[in-house]
């Protein structure tokens, strides 16, 4: 047995499981912040990190909700239509619920009050995750351009993504210094099609009776409202969940 305790906890753009890309760099603009327990001994660990462009992160799945471990489960990538073993996936569903994601490193603020804080892109964890330890990716040694992918080799479908006049003027209104790349982020989660993978494989983009279909996912604290239309994903609105009414004024 062993015991750790976390370094930090990740605060994250997602506040839910729906909509988080199932792997990272994905969605390059997903903004993550470590916060580093507020221990002194931190600002010598750090020495130096700032010159790595990517680190990995070594993390708990923290709300993964499941009563024990299978030895089986039906990876999206293969939308579910038959089972892999659990180690031969990256299933949050584990033995012990851990993960491991590359991100790229933005900046750090050694002096951030309550804890230096680590800003990083490319996030793929929900928000409050507990971080167990930072390495740096080594790309000599971590890259392995000729790797096989089994299973998850088949290439990543991008769905065009649009946005309606309304979406547009609501991202207007934000506070570019708070949500500075908040179109480009919709779009790449968008892309991916964040829906359940049964859900994608029953009703592609593509299907008469997908058009016209409206979903919704949150980030921050915007409720996107989007839907199918012409085999694209079309943004209709952006609400702001956190005022009175609903939307942002």
């Amino acid at each position: 047995m062993f015991e750790f305790e976390s370094i930090g906890i990740l605060h994250t753009c997602f506040k839910e499981k729906f909509g988080i890309p199932r792997q990272s760099g994905l969605v390059p603009h997903a903004p993550g912040i470590l916060k580093l327990r507020n221990d002194p001994l931190f600002q010598h660990a750090l020495r130096e990190i700032e010159n790595f462009s990517h680190l990995w992160l070594v993390f708990v799945f923290h709300q993964h909700n499941a009563k024990g471990w299978k030895p089986s489960i039906r990876p999206p990538r293969l939308g579910g239509a038959r089972k892999v073993g659990v180690l031969a996936s990256r299933s949050p569903h584990r033995p012990n619920p851990i993960g491991l994601s590359a991100v790229k490193l933005e900046r750090v603020d050694l002096k951030a009050r309550g804890g230096i804080e680590i800003h990083l892109s490319g996030v793929d964890c929900l928000d409050g995750t507990p971080v167990l330890d930072i390495k740096p990716y080594l790309a000599y040694a971590d890259s392995i351009p000729h790797a096989n992918s089994a299973w998850a080799s088949a290439p990543i479908i991008r769905t065009p993504v649009s946005f309606s006049d309304r979406a547009k003027e609501m991202i207007s209104r934000q506070d570019s210094t708070l949500y500075p790349n908040l179109t480009e982020l919709i779009q790449e989660l968008l892309e991916l099609d964040p829906r359940p993978a049964f859900q994608q494989g029953r009703i592609p983009p593509s299907a008469a009776e997908a058009q016209g279909t409206i979903f919704g996912f949150n980030i921050f604290h915007f409720d996107i409202q989007w839907q199918i239309l012409n085999s694209c994903f079309h943004v209709l609105d952006v609400i702001d969940v956190s005022s009175k009414d609903g939307i942002k004024k």
